[in-house]
């Protein structure tokens, strides 16, 4: 069992929707002074990589990422928003009542190789992670 982020990333070898791709870049895109990650791996269920700016003083995330492992041959990511912190000007997203730690929450869907669909999540943590800041 992947007890570790590295440890998890490293054993993810079967990536046939762009998944790993996807999620490392979101990390990426991420990774700034202030900026901190944890990982809770829960296999066959979820492996969720949660973000945090040290700003933020009334909650414990502004953005959590779920690999779904229901199927460990085609994980694909949850990625969920508290939905004061982001919009969805394309109604891409999910609106899921108290679906983040109690909040209402916007969750969008990676559940296939799309460039478009990974640049409009990519906005929303951006946009998340503004609002983090502030």
């Amino acid at each position: 069992m992947a007890e570790t982020w590295e440890d998890f990333v490293a054993a993810w070898q079967t990536d046939p929707l762009q998944a790993k791709t996807a999620l490392l870049a979101f990390r990426e895109l991420l990774t700034e002074p202030g900026v901190r990650f944890a990982f809770k791996a829960r296999p066959k269920i979820s492996y969720s990589l949660r973000a945090a700016h040290a700003a933020q003083k009334k909650r414990e995330l502004f953005v959590l990422m779920d690999v779904i492992d229901d199927d460990p041959e085609q994980r694909w990511l949850s990625v969920c928003f508290y939905a004061d912190m982001v919009s969805d000007p394309d109604e891409r997203g999910d609106f899921v009542p108290k679906g983040l730690l109690g909040e209402d929450a916007c969750c969008f869907n990676y559940e296939e190789h799309d460039p478009a669909m990974q640049a409009y999540i990519a906005d929303r943590l951006r946009e998340a992670l503004a609002h983090a800041k502030s």
